[in-house]
């Protein structure tokens, strides 16, 4: 019974927020103004400066683990191939499968993983190293198979929508990668890590003030922009989307981390690495390279609810293994 408290200590207030963030937008206290900039804080200032605190405060030399950065690598590679090859074979409307595959595939590393993860141990813990391992081959790998499967199978049987800009899209995505917020944040308190400098008092409070915005701000966002009705959308695709990406992936790449001796904030790192809820960005990049966006939304929003259920569960399985 301690092992089930545990893990909905960790998952619920988390849920609570986002459902906070949800009331909020039906007594229309927020509306979508106030989402999108909310979005861009978080995403811009709030959590890049959290992250950038959490890198820069830690001895990385202690915690750097060449091992877990190839996992995360390789475990992101195997994850978006597989799904692609599942999805080539059974999705029967080919004008979905890049949009399956993305939203199958992709999860919602930074804020779902930053707050999942500072809930149960109080920091960011291996959660910045999984994100800088794995979210640039997010990106390229979700605008490579966009790409591809907008053109080979374009939504109306013609000309995919947004086709004529696809290769500055491209660009532009491949460019973001490196000039993301959340990697510039990470990669800006390594030389404050490796070199064991340590910030003054005054500006340690201020970053630490500022980056504490980061999760509650973030969640509320995510709750304030859920729209429930887009979940009957596509319900075929959607559920096996939503079991792949909530229940498949987990069960296929834990054994192998387990093996590999990952345990604590590294294991629950590679939790939200394959088992997150579908980051909202999926449906932004699916929509503008000519993919199916509704079903990209509808996925969002399954993963999104049910992940209460399949996180909890997954953290007690792996509690009652004494692995975290």
């Amino acid at each position: 019974m301690s092992n089930f408290v545990f893990a909905l200590n960790a998952t619920i207030p988390i849920f609570l927020v986002i459902v906070l963030g949800w009331a909020l937008r039906q007594i229309k206290w927020v509306n979508n103004n106030f989402i999108d900039v909310l979005n861009k804080y978080v995403f811009r200032v709030a959590l890049p400066v959290m992250l950038f605190k959490d890198i820069a405060t830690t001895p990385i030399n202690q915690v750097y683990d060449p091992k877990f950065i190839v996992f995360c690598i390789v475990g992101t590679t195997i994850m978006f191939a597989g799904v692609l090859l599942f999805a080539e074979k059974f999705v029967k409307d080919r004008r979905e499968i890049g949009a399956f595959t993305q939203a199958a595939a992709r999860g919602s590393a930074a804020i779902f993983g930053i707050a999942f993860v500072e809930n149960i141990y109080g920091s960011s813990g291996m959660t910045p190293m999984m994100i800088i391992a794995a979210v640039p081959f997010y990106n390229i790998y979700s605008v490579i198979i966009l790409s591809v499967c907008g053109e080979k199978y374009p939504q109306d049987g013609s000309v995919p929508a947004g086709s004529g800009n696809r290769k500055e899209l491209v660009t532009h995505t491949l460019k973001s990668i490196v000039t993301n917020p959340i990697i510039l944040g990470i990669a800006a308190g390594f030389p404050f890590s490796l070199l064991n400098i340590t910030l003054p008092p005054i500006i340690l409070k201020t970053i630490t003030s500022v980056g504490a915005t980061a999760t509650p701000m973030g969640l509320i966002a995510v709750g304030a922009a859920f729209e429930g009705s887009k979940a009957i959308k596509k319900v075929k695709p959607t559920i096996a989307a939503t079991v792949i990406k909530l229940i498949v992936l987990p069960a296929v790449f834990f054994p192998f981390a387990i093996l590999l001796g990952f345990r604590q904030s590294a294991l629950v790192a590679i939790l939200i690495m394959v088992g997150a809820p579908t980051t909202v960005s999926c449906y932004i990049m699916a929509k503008n390279m000519g993919n199916d966006d509704m079903l990209t939304s509808s996925i969002v929003v399954t993963t999104t609810l049910l992940s209460s259920v399949t996180l909890t569960l997954w953290l007690f399985l792996l509690r009652t293994m004494n692995l975290i």
